[in-house]
């Protein structure tokens, strides 16, 4: 996708609750019938705004953070230092 963001259309949201996803979005996202889509909130204070990530590209959003989490407890074991995020909780 070379002009990311892009803009796809504007959708309705039927008696059941549905959305239909628009084709272009379908062909350029890989989307496929009986796809697995993921659907997140947000950002914070952004009550009416949420993200649609197929199930396969958000599992590895996943493993990727999970991998840097790895590699900064690594970090802070070595330098001896502690993780401030934890410490504020």
């Amino acid at each position: 996708m070379n002009n990311f963001p892009k803009l796809f259309g504007k959708v309705s949201v039927g008696t059941k609750g549905q959305i239909v996803i628009p084709a272009e979005a379908r062909k350029t996202m890989g989307i496929k019938p009986g796809d697995n889509l993921i659907i997140i909130s947000g950002p914070p204070n952004q009550k009416r705004t949420f993200s649609i990530f197929p199930e396969d590209e958000f599992n590895k959003f996943l493993e990727f953070f999970s991998r840097m989490s790895g590699l900064k407890g690594e970090l802070l074991k070595h330098t001896g230092k502690k993780d401030s995020a934890r410490a504020e909780k």
